[in-house]
């Protein structure tokens, strides 16, 4: 739909004086971006899905939605959402089936979610990858226990919403991209290893012939640890980590 499209502007990995900040990033064809509605703050206002849409600017798919007041808004597809399929999203009387987003407290345990909320109102921001989902294991003390896709628990208030159902696109994880200029095309510049460059651009750098990266731990482009626990020490979201994620 024309109104939710505008042209993605491309920076190519580069900031405002053309410097890279960002490795591994140009060449992408021009496309548009898609308003994705991730609040769904469109409360007991019922709505019909009437088309689905692939979207360049994200692995899940998207589908159209055109509320009962005539609005159109964009969310992402789960996994089993047809054509002409009523949804709604709500604080209050809402039944847990596929596309109804709700507080995470009125999710039975055991739902299946995706697209949640970390802080209520800010809009999705967990699970929103094709064919991921968050599982509701528990509530208590205000807050909700979620397995997230890479096997972390954690706690989110229960005021935040989610989708009830998994994304689609579940075969996306095994697509093969076959050519370098696909990615090319898709905005993922070539990337090199570090052994194969001079010591001046990164530290794996130099040595003669085929040599090892000369040092005990491997490090990243910028010199910090590329290995083993990477996370930020005493970051403000460790509290709500029950379960760290699989290495």
């Amino acid at each position: 739909m024309k109104k939710l499209k505008i042209i993605k502007k491309k920076n190519s990995g580069r900031d405002n004086s053309g410097q890279v900040v960002v490795r591994h990033q140009g060449g992408q064809h021009k496309r548009y971006l898609r308003t994705i509605d991730f609040r769904r703050d469109k409360l007991g206002v019922s709505g019909r899905v009437v088309s689905i849409e692939y979207d360049p600017n994200r692995s899940a798919d998207i589908a159209l939605v055109q509320y009962a007041d005539g609005e159109k808004r964009y969310i992402l597809k789960p996994e089993g959402l047809k054509l002409n399929t009523v949804i709604v999203s709500g604080k209050i009387d809402i039944d847990p089936k596929i596309g109804n987003a709700m507080p995470l407290e009125l999710m039975p345990l055991g739902t299946i979610v995706h697209s949640v909320e970390l802080t209520p109102g800010k809009g999705a921001q967990l699970a929103r990858s094709a064919g991921t989902s968050a599982v509701v294991t528990a509530k208590e003390e205000g807050m909700v226990h979620l397995k997230l896709p890479s096997g972390e628990m954690r706690r989110v208030r229960v005021g935040c919403f989610a989708t009830v159902g998994q994304l689609g696109n579940i075969e996306w994880k095994n697509e093969v991209f076959g050519t370098a200029g696909r990615k090319v095309r898709m905005g993922i510049r070539p990337s090199v290893r570090g052994v194969a460059q001079n010591p001046r651009s990164h530290p794996h750098g130099g040595g003669e012939g085929r040599s090892g990266i000369g040092m005990s731990t491997p490090k990243t482009f910028y010199g910090r640890p590329a290995v083993g626990k990477t996370r930020k020490k005493g970051k403000y979201s460790d509290k709500y980590i029950i379960t760290r994620r699989k290495k």
